[in-house]
C-alpha cells in the first residue's frame, strides 16, 4: 500500500509541475485508496481513523484559508485534505513545513531570475505553463508555485524518514 501512495504522490508531483493544477480525479483516487486502506486495515503508516480524519480536516481547513485569500489553488487545498487521510494529523505539520520551505525557495528563485534573466528556460520552468503561454508576461492570476507538488515531495521525504526511524 505504501508503494501505491508513493505512486500517487509521483503522479501529483508531475502533473502539478507540468500543468500547475491537480485534477479532481487524481485527488479523489488518492483519497479513495486511502479510505480503502483504512477500512481494510492495510494503512501503511499505522494511523487510525481518527488521526486520518483529523489530518484530512486540518490539511483541507488550513489551506482553505490561503485559498480564500487567493494565495493558492483549489487543487492544492483538496490534495492537502487527501494527504491528511494517508498520513494523519501528526505528520501534517512536518510535511507543511518542508513543503512551504520548498515553495518559498521556488518563489525566491523565480523572483531572483526575473531580475537577473540569464536563463529564460529556467524562468519558464519555474513559472509554469501560464507564463510561457502569455509570452513571458505574468497573467492576471498566475500560478507560479506548484504547492501540491511540494506537498507531495515533502510527504515522500517523510515516508523515507519514517522508514529509517
Amino acid at each position: 500500500m505504501a508503494l501505491g501512495c508513493l505512486l500517487w504522490l509521483l503522479f501529483v508531483t508531475v502533473y502539478d509541475f507540468r500543468q500547475r493544477r491537480v485534477p479532481n480525479w487524481l485527488v479523489l483516487a488518492g483519497a479513495a485508496v486511502a479510505l480503502a486502506a483504512l477500512a481494510l486495515g492495510m494503512q501503511p503508516f499505522g494511523i487510525n481513523w481518527t488521526s486520518a480524519l483529523l489530518g484530512a480536516g486540518a490539511g483541507f481547513g488550513l489551506l482553505l484559508l490561503f485559498y480564500a485569500f487567493g494565495l493558492m489553488g483549489a487543487g492544492d487545498v483538496k490534495f492537502a485534505g487527501a494527504l491528511g487521510l494517508w498520513f494523519g494529523l501528526t505528520a501534517m505539520a512536518p510535511i507543511w513545513i518542508v513543503a512551504s520551505l520548498l515553495a518559498g525557495a521556488h518563489s525566491a528563485l523565480w523572483h531572483l531570475l526575473q531580475r537577473w534573466p540569464f536563463s529564460p528556460w529556467l524562468i519558464s520552468i519555474l513559472a509554469g505553463p501560464t507564463f510561457a503561454a502569455n509570452g513571458g508576461a505574468a497573467p492576471r492570476r498566475a500560478r507560479f508555485v506548484p504547492y501540491a507538488a511540494y506537498l507531495a515531495l515533502a510527504a515522500a521525504a517523510w515516508m523515507a524518514w519514517e522508514r529509517q526511524s
